[in-house]
């Protein structure tokens, strides 16, 4: 299927440009209108764009958008090469470098290799299972206060649940009460999230771009001052303490303005991605009424149910694996909406796949929407069942079919905090309500998919 010899030297001309039309004559594709090529195309649908593209020119084609010829490799085998990356051929720094580089470098996703390796590394000491039970007593006492205020009626899930996860990323991930304070790291974090995905990508005045990157100067500064003050004081245990304290191998401590990065990036990744996750949970559970039940059942099986206070009983760390069902629903609302639709990488050495020769420095994508609605991995794809992610389902099933969290070594280091907080959020939602669907949403696909209507359902207490 794909070739590349792991010997081979990476060139040194990649950083000299793209392959030129002439280099990717031979890979079948098109490239749209002039200047614009097919971004607008693109945009307005994606996975049925996606899909055009596929039935017209099959699993490797060329499409030219956002400025430049991306080569898309489609299906479980590319998800692997490209993921798992045996040759170290495929940068994620250059892949995702021209969305997110103005205003989160050399986050997680944004470096390669060794020098990922040791990060990564290092950062791991955060999801230790000391921190981890410390984040789960948080979240429990923030998700329950905030989802019993929600009370009985008419909603709207996403913007509630989004101000719920920054909330609660001021208490788990930085340690800070919700105050004047947080209102301004909320403020600076979300312009640098909607600065990311701008049409006009240099800083230039009154524009998104300008606002993202003075939000980024505002948090480099905050968090500069604090990693200082934490490791004066010895730190404590929410995230932002664990990363300041980080070290390596040899014992030396990760540079200050490494730190910072990696926690405007990890905050980024984690709140957009959870927040659109559990939208996407709420909704199929809302339309699925007797999978609600069935998790509620399991819910209460395993915490005890409704305390002599009448609340729901926390969710206790030891006890989040007993959660099966849960977790096998939340792995399918991933697989149905999930939180990264695609994923951009750049080839450093030529390689070939699908009988195509790709040239060095070409950008290259894969598509885990479309794998994960492929009837060759799962059956009735466009139907909600939890069964899909039963053991024996799993085992039979491609390994690289589900890629929500990524893979190889890029895979999200928080997929077990994400586990935990959705996990949480139904212990301390289903016990006390049942959720009906208002309006089936209208979703926005790309690049973090979430409802345009901000997801109608209602509340009725149990």
């Amino acid at each position: 299927m794909a070739t590349l010899a792991a010997h081979d030297p990476i060139p040194t001309h990649w950083t000299e440009g793209n392959p030129t039309d002439d280099e990717l004559a031979h890979i079948p594709g098109e490239g749209g209108w002039p200047v614009v090529g097919n971004t607008f195309k693109m945009l307005k649908d994606p996975h049925a764009f996606t899909r055009h593209m596929v039935d017209t020119y099959g699993r490797v084609y060329k499409n030219k958008a956002f400025g430049g010829w991306n080569i898309a490799l489609i299906g479980a085998d590319a998800n692997e090469l490209v993921l798992f990356d045996r040759n170290k051929n495929f940068s994620s720094e250059q892949g995702w470098g021209p969305v997110l580089d103005q205003l989160f470098p050399r986050g997680l996703m944004l470096i390669d290799f060794d020098h990922h390796r040791a990060d990564r590394r290092a950062l791991s000491i955060a999801f230790k299972p000391g921190p981890m039970r410390h984040y789960s007593g948080s979240l429990n006492r923030g998700i329950a206060k905030k989802v019993e205020d929600w009370g009985e009626g008419k909603m709207q899930f996403y913007p509630a649940i989004k101000t719920l996860t920054l909330d609660l990323a001021a208490d788990s991930f930085i340690g800070i009460e919700w105050g004047p304070e947080a209102d301004k790291i909320n403020t600076a974090f979300i312009d640098m999230v909607q600065a990311s995905v701008a049409p006009v990508r240099k800083p230039l005045p009154f524009t998104q771009m300008k606002r993202g990157v003075d939000g980024r100067k505002f948090l480099v500064d905050f968090f500069t001052a604090e990693t200082h003050r934490r490791r004066a004081e010895g730190g404590g245990q929410d995230m932002f303490s664990q990363f300041a304290t980080a070290e390596y191998e040899d014992g030396s401590l990760m540079p200050v303005d490494e730190v910072v990065d990696h926690m405007n990036f990890l905050m980024m990744a984690a709140h957009d991605t959870i927040t659109s996750s559990a939208t996407s949970l709420i909704w199929l559970l809302a339309k699925h009424p007797e999978w609600q039940e069935k998790l509620r059942q399991e819910i209460e099986s395993v915490t005890g149910g409704v305390g002599s206070d009448g609340r729901p009983r926390d969710l206790a760390y030891e006890d989040m694996g007993k959660l099966e069902l849960t977790e096998m629903a939340f792995k399918e609302a991933l697989r149905m909406v999930p939180p990264v639709p695609s994923t951009p990488r750049r080839a450093l050495r030529e390689f070939e796949y699908g009988g195509y020769r790709i040239p060095a420095g070409s950008h290259v994508g894969i598509n885990a929407f479309f794998v994960h609605h492929e009837e060759e991995h799962w059956e009735n794809p466009w139907e909600f069942d939890p069964n899909h992610f039963t053991p024996d389902a799993v085992k039979a099933r491609h390994k690289y079919a589900w890629v929500p969290f990524g893979g190889g070594a890029h895979m999200c280091l928080g997929l077990h905090f994400a586990y935990m907080q959705v996990k949480i959020l139904m212990a301390q939602l289903l016990p006390r309500y049942e959720i009906a669907l208002e309006q089936e949403p209208d979703w926005q696909p790309w690049p973090i998919p979430k409802p345009r209507d901000g997801l109608k359902i209602s509340l009725r207490r149990i």
